[in-house]
Formats: C-alpha cells, structure tokens, sequence
C-alpha cells in the first residue's frame, strides 16, 4: 500500500510517498521563505501563485524518487484546508486530476490531522494520546482518541505560539521566521533579565493566551528604546540600532521562558483531564512548527516522566509542514476505508475536532 501526499496550505509546496511499512519511498518540499521574508509574513497571493508554478514538478519528482507510476498508488492524499485558500485549492486540484485520470481513491485530509498521526509514523504510539499541537497558526491540546477521532481539551483565546514567536522576532529585528530566529538567541540570552507574565497561569481549563505577553514585550522594548507607550515599533534595521546585541537576546530568552511556563501550566491541567478521561492513555505527543523548539522538548520530556507518560516528538524535519504527514495521514485514513468524493470543496477554516469521518 503505497500513497501520495500532496501539501500546499501555506508556504511549502511538497509531495511525498510513504507505505504501510512506515517507509518514506520520497519526500520532496520546496519552501518559499525567501520570497515572503521581505514582507515579514507570508503573502497569500504570492503563495499561492509559487504553488502552481511548483506542484507538478514537485509531485513528478516525488514519484521518480519512489521509483513507481500512479498506476502504483493505493490512493492520494492532500491538504484540504484549513490554510491560505489559495494554496490549498492549488494542491486539491492536483490531487483531485491524478485521482480522476488514474482512477484512484481520494482522501481530502485535514492539514492538522497530518500533524496529529506523525507521531505514530516515527514512533510507537498507540490510540488514545494527548496531543499538543503549536505552529504559527495553531495552538491547541487534543486528545487524540483515533483517526478522525478528536476531542479538545483547549486551545488559544488569542494569538498562537508559532504567531507570537514571529511578532516578537519582528519587534527584536531578528526577521522571519520567528520560531528559530527567537530560540538561536535565547541560547545566549539571559531568562531571568525580564519577568514577562505568565498568560492564564492557575486558571482552570486548558486555554491559553498569548496576547498579553507579547504586549509586556513591546512594552519592554519601549522602555529600553525610549520610545512613548504605543508609538510605532522601528523598523527591523533600525530596531537593531536602538537595542544592544544582549538586550536582544535577553528579551529572546526571557519571552520564549515565559511561553513554555504557559505551556507548562496549560498541560499540567491537560494531563489530569487526559488522564482521568482516557486511563489507558500512556502518550503525550507534541506536533507542528514550534514542536522543533529545543527548550520546549527538554520542558515536555520532563512533565511526561513527572506524569509517566512516554513523551514522543516527530523529528524536527518532519515538525514544520510537509508531504509526507500528509501521505501518512492519508494512509491511516485510507486503511480505515475513509475516503472522499471529487466534489469535496477546499476549507480555509476546518476545526480538528470538527474533522468529519470521511465516506466509507
């Protein structure tokens, strides 16, 4: 059973196959950092536009690198939202003609579903797990109760983590994308230097917020620049002039020691809910872009000892968007029997624990 998984809900155009074996025949990603780092942010229409230009050719040499022809394929798989409109409907009407010119079934999967089931392509997990999932759009803790089966426990009330980590990079002038731009200068930072709140700290529930404490850093950073409350940020270049080098790096280390407090705090709650709700449960995963964040691993391997839970990331390749949590995705929900008609429609929004499942 081999299927082709096609990913194109943001800035990463990718194709890849991968079979029932947890083998990767091919995975193939082309990102386009470069071409939205001038803006600070990815542009929708420019995204969009690159998709098209890449897709065949990234899908023609994911199949020559797995040495097979369409006629090989079990199915196809693709990212059905939720992401940039554009890019998604670039990707499903890829996937929609190989499928309809090769006779093959369709699987249009939920883009954080792939996120959610990579953990049990790289490693041991079983049904029912505890999920975290952070990356620039997402913030949330699930428990993953099986394909298609997903139940949250809390998400963010404001901005996500991936999206606070790019508005602090911008602030300090460390450019895009925030994530390791923000943690290569924690490593030489100072986390005590600056006390930033500790967002939804003793509530209960699992929420978070992220909101506030990128407001205490802006407000740090006025003090040390002079400037008057809520006056205009600097532009990057110029961000670079008004802050030393260590200030910098100290604001870094102690923004991104206040995140994973949050995160602590939010999961510590989780766990219990998890834990009383699923008691066979034995895993806590975590997924997504900011899922490679070193610290945040170190934080996640010792609150799952502390809780005996056996603690799983995904490598970090694997943590940021691509073809192959798609493929794998797919291929769960294929051998589950869960496929979909060509008239599905593309889904800029698209809830997980919405996630439908799918026509058997």
């Amino acid at each position: 059973m081999e299927v082709l998984g096609i990913e194109s809900s943001c800035d990463e155009t990718g194709a890849a196959v991968v079979n029932e074996k947890k083998e990767i025949c091919s995975n193939v990603l082309w990102t386009q950092i470069k071409m939205h780092t001038p803006f600070g942010g990815v542009v929708p229409e420019i995204a969009a536009r690159a998709h098209l230009e890449r897709i065949d050719e990234i899908v023609r040499e994911a199949m020559e690198k797995a040495g097979i022809g369409f006629e090989d394929l079990s199915a196809v798989a693709v990212s059905a939202g939720p992401g940039l409109i554009g890019g998604v409907i670039v990707g499903v009407m890829t996937a929609k003609a190989i499928c309809a010119a090769h006779r093959l079934p369709f699987v249009a999967l939920n883009h954080l579903e792939g996120h959610a089931l990579t953990a049990r392509l790289t490693g041991e997990v079983e049904f029912p797990f505890l999920l975290l999932l952070v990356s620039g759009g997402h913030c949330q803790i699930l428990a993953v109760k099986g394909v298609g089966q997903y139940e949250k426990l809390g998400g963010t009330m404001d901005d996500s983590a991936g999206e606070a980590f790019d508005k602090v990079s911008k602030m300090l002038g460390l450019g895009y994308p925030g994530g390791p731009k923000i943690e290569a200068a924690a490593k030489k930072g100072n986390a005590s230097r600056f006390e930033f709140p500790v967002p939804m700290k003793g509530r209960p529930g699992c929420d978070f917020s992220f909101s506030g404490l990128k407001t205490s850093v802006r407000h740090t950073i006025e003090q040390l620049t002079g400037k008057a409350p809520g006056a205009e940020i600097l532009p990057e270049e110029e961000m670079r002039r008004e802050l030393t080098e260590q200030e910098i790096c100290d604001i870094a280390a102690s923004f991104q020691a206040a995140v994973l407090k949050t995160v602590k705090d939010r999961l510590e709650h989780a766990v219990k809910i998890f834990k009383s709700r699923f008691p066979t449960g034995k895993d806590l995963v975590v997924a997504g872009g900011v899922a490679s964040n070193t610290a945040l691993r170190g934080m996640l391997t010792e609150l799952a000892e502390k809780n005996k839970l056996q603690f799983t990331a995904p490598p970090v390749n694997l943590c940021t968007d691509n073809a192959v949590m798609v493929a794998w995705a797919g291929l769960e929900r294929f051998r589950e029997g869960l496929t979909d008609s060509l008239d599905f429609k593309a889904r800029p929004r698209w809830p997980l624990d919405a996630s439908r499942p799918g026509k058997k």
